[in-house]
């Protein structure tokens, strides 16, 4: 799971930064996390307000800071989404002697 954080460095940025972490540890979930400052890169993925949040791609946020329970959402949603996938690939593979 990789989880990016898109601004500028403001206290904002931090706070989010921090709300991920916390929610990371209180799942026990293992993550890539990133702070991304290169404004190109907003630029290049649509991100018009800060701090913005992508999981695994995929803006969850933007312009303000996420709350403990959304980003434990996202993340048991992400972990969810992966065990299906998982199993669905499993399934689909055949079994060899």
């Amino acid at each position: 799971m990789r989880i990016e954080v898109l601004g500028p460095g403001c206290p904002r940025c931090h706070n989010t930064l921090r709300t991920i972490e916390r929610a990371l540890q209180e799942l026990g979930v293992v993550a890539e996390v990133v702070h991304i400052h290169d404004p190109r890169e907003f630029a290049n993925r649509g991100v018009l307000f800060t701090p913005a949040v992508f999981l695994n791609g995929v803006m969850k946020a933007s312009g303000r800071i996420p709350k403990l329970e959304e980003v434990k959402r996202w993340l048991m949603e992400s972990q969810e989404t992966n065990t299906q996938k998982s199993e669905r690939s499993s399934e689909e593979s055949p079994m060899t002697p």
